[in-house]
């Protein structure tokens, strides 16, 4: 399963040069750039962790992928995504949002559904990830302890 949010969601994964170019577009703009990531990308889980401050008054896309390169670095195997603000009419809008990073398998969501009053449907849309505790949904299975007896 691949995980589509954002924009270029159904595009291969964007290059860096590739990132760096849609970042430039944005501080043209003047919109502000963060980096936040996440292990738990539920499509409604709007509040990601964010990777530092929000990155105000840069003119040049260097110092964002400086930034994208850390978080990708220290949170290897969970989503990375770059947002661009726009602030210029007094409020913070989101112009701009796109992974830049994800784990290397994505289990996926299960659609699980229950039976209320009334015999009515409900349905949640649960990630696979979230049956791990938060901080290791996504990383590597520990190596076996010890050899072969």
């Amino acid at each position: 399963m691949r995980l589509t949010q954002g924009q270029f969601s159904f595009l291969p994964d964007l290059t860096d040069a590739e990132i760096r170019a849609q970042v430039q577009y944005a501080l043209d703009q003047g919109w502000a750039v963060a980096v936040e990531f996440t292990d738990d990308p539920h499509p409604r889980n709007a509040y990601w962790e964010m990777w530092g401050t929000p990155l105000f008054d840069l003119r040049d896309a260097v110092g964002v992928m400086q930034e994208v390169t850390a978080c990708r670095q220290v949170h290897a195997g969970r989503y990375v995504k770059v947002l661009a603000f726009d602030s210029t009419r007094g409020f913070e809008t989101v112009r701009m949002s796109f992974l830049v990073g994800r784990p290397a398998e994505e289990p996926g969501f299960e659609l699980v559904r229950s039976q209320g009053p009334g015999q009515q449907i409900q349905y949640t849309l649960r990630s696979y990830a979230t049956g791990s505790p938060a901080g290791v949904r996504y990383a590597a299975p520990p190596p076996p302890a010890g050899g072969a007896t």
